[in-house]
């Protein structure tokens, strides 16, 4: 399926936030909050295709496409290496992670399902990144072309602080000829970590290497609306994965138990940012959401 006319059109469903969903409500150990090594043994992957199939449910009730990301947000040169993966088991946990996500669409009976190679900043999704757009592209090469490798429908990097690590792997992925799309974090104020609004990190990334898409991920949809200003980037939104708690970036990253939220409040302010922003087509969740509050978003039930 070609991703870029796919998310022209129609709705797609995609998951919530697997590494708050695996440790919390599941007890699963992340070492450095990394679900990528579940890839590596039988139960990891059981795990992992039991946490999936419950998207492609809320998918198939909401009579939507479904978008399987990879769990590969922290699968990096820097992360893995404190996790013991050279470049080549890096490389080869990369492919795999695409090529399970083929196997479970198709296991799911939703008609169309695309798989997206998802790569995460190099440092920490909540503060600044120190990186110029030249060393993104370089730094993020080896896993674009894993997934490339391995036949993954586009890429997309997620919870970015900085424009410049977006331009970085726009280039990364036009060089192995993927479609890309680039969805930056914003604080409780609805400014990127760095203080660049929303707005004009899109604008720098379009004026220099533009993606194919942009999205939203890891704020709450209050703390989005304070990034909406009416302008024209607005239509270059397509992807929306909010968090389930209103705290702060600062105040999640030193909480020891799950804030999962209030998910009528997630469901009516992620209703405002849709109406304010209709070209918003792919849907899920991020930190504290599992899938009922995907299924929320949605406007369906999450069980079968």
């Amino acid at each position: 399926m070609d991703a870029s006319a796919a998310l022209a059109q129609g709705s797609w469903v995609t998951d919530g936030g697997l590494e708050t969903d695996l440790v919390f409500n599941h007890g699963v150990d992340l070492p450095e909050f990394a679900s990528f090594p579940l890839l590596g043994d039988t139960e990891g992957c059981r795990l992992l295709a039991d946490y999936y199939a419950e998207y492609a449910t809320v998918a198939c009730k909401a009579g939507s496409g479904l978008l399987l990301e990879t769990p590969t947000w922290r699968a990096n040169p820097d992360w893995a290496s404190i996790l013991g993966y050279d470049a080549d088991a890096l490389d080869r946990v990369n492919r795999s992670a695409v090529e399970f996500m083929r196997v479970e669409a198709g296991r799911s009976e939703v008609e169309n399902v695309l798989v997206s190679g998802v790569v995460g900043p190099r440092g920490d999704g909540y503060r600044a990144a120190e990186i110029d757009a030249d060393d993104a592209a370089d730094y993020h090469r080896g896993q674009v072309g894993s997934f490339a490798a391995a036949g993954a429908d586009f890429v997309h990097a997620m919870t970015l602080t900085t424009a410049a690590e977006g331009i970085g792997i726009v280039r990364a992925a036009r060089a192995f000829g993927l479609p890309v799309a680039i969805s930056f974090t914003v604080e409780t104020d609805g400014l990127l970590p760095d203080g660049t609004t929303l707005g004009a990190a899109i604008s720098r990334v379009e004026q220099n290497d533009p993606a194919d898409w942009y999205g939203i991920n890891c704020a709450h949809p209050t703390h989005v609306a304070a990034a909406l200003d009416g302008g024209d980037w607005l239509e270059r939104l397509v992807f929306l994965r909010p968090n389930a708690s209103t705290m702060s970036h600062k105040e999640l990253d030193e909480m020891e138990v799950l804030d999962s939220g209030d998910i009528s409040l997630l469901t009516r302010s992620g209703a405002d940012v849709r109406s304010a922003v209709p070209s918003i087509r792919v849907v899920g969740g991020c930190c504290g959401t599992d899938s009922r509050h995907v299924a929320a978003l949605w406007g369906v039930t999450p069980d079968a």
